[in-house]
């Protein structure tokens, strides 16, 4: 028996090391096809998205502020869908929302039933960004309490219509009585009259249907 292996084990150990070294090549040209065509995929989308100006797979959280009879818009923070969302379904929700909004009605048309869910996921991730004011309220240190209105929009802006996914805060007084119903504030950028009309669309829905905002508090 020991003399058959020895006889064999040559022939055994070049038949291993083919085997092996097919399996590696295989893996290789495999791992190389899967790059090249996820590469080549990730383009076309970037490519179709630039086309038809449509940024659905990111979401960013916008501040609107009123001073001095003027609109500021500030950038909180801009995330990912499946970043912000973090459930498939979530994200589809929101996709599939965001495609059915017009430039008249740039309010996402969520089911009532996933509201709540839905803008929850925005709430917990920006509410990340003021926890220091809350625990120096806790600590019994001085602070100052803004709430706000927290809701989704779609909007297509600009003159090129670009469309965007955005979770909007505004002062929840503000929303109940919109100071610029009918005229228009000073604004940064001349684009930012589109903003307005979100804004104005958001106060209508406000009154009707609440169940489209949450509200957050924030402590500074």
């Amino acid at each position: 028996m020991l003399a058959l292996l020895a006889l064999n084990g040559p022939e055994i150990s070049d038949e291993y090391t083919k085997r092996v070294v097919v399996t590696i090549l295989v893996a290789a040209s495999t791992s190389g096809v899967t790059f090249v065509a996820t590469w080549w995929w990730a383009r076309h989308r970037a490519r179709k998205q630039w086309l038809a100006k449509e940024f659905l797979d990111r979401v960013t959280v916008s501040l609107n502020i009123f001073a001095g009879g003027a609109l500021k818009i500030r950038t909180v923070m801009e995330r990912s869908l499946e970043e912000m969302f973090l459930n498939p379904l979530a994200v589809a929700k929101v996709w599939s929302a965001a495609r059915r909004t017009t430039a008249d009605n740039p309010i996402m048309p969520i089911a009532k039933e996933d509201r709540w869910f839905l803008l929850n996921f925005v709430l917990n991730a920006v509410a990340e960004h003021f926890v220091e004011g809350h625990v120096r309220r806790d600590a019994g240190l001085p602070v100052t309490t803004v709430k706000y209105a927290l809701f989704l929009t779609c909007e297509l802006v600009g003159e090129e219509r670009i469309r965007k996914v955005r979770a909007m805060l505004i002062r929840e007084e503000l929303l109940r009585e919109f100071p610029y119903a009918t005229e228009m504030p000073a604004l940064e950028n001349p684009w930012h009259d589109d903003r307005i009309k979100t804004l104005r669309a958001a106060a209508a829905l406000y009154a009707t249907e609440p169940d489209n905002f949450l509200t957050l508090e924030v402590c500074v």
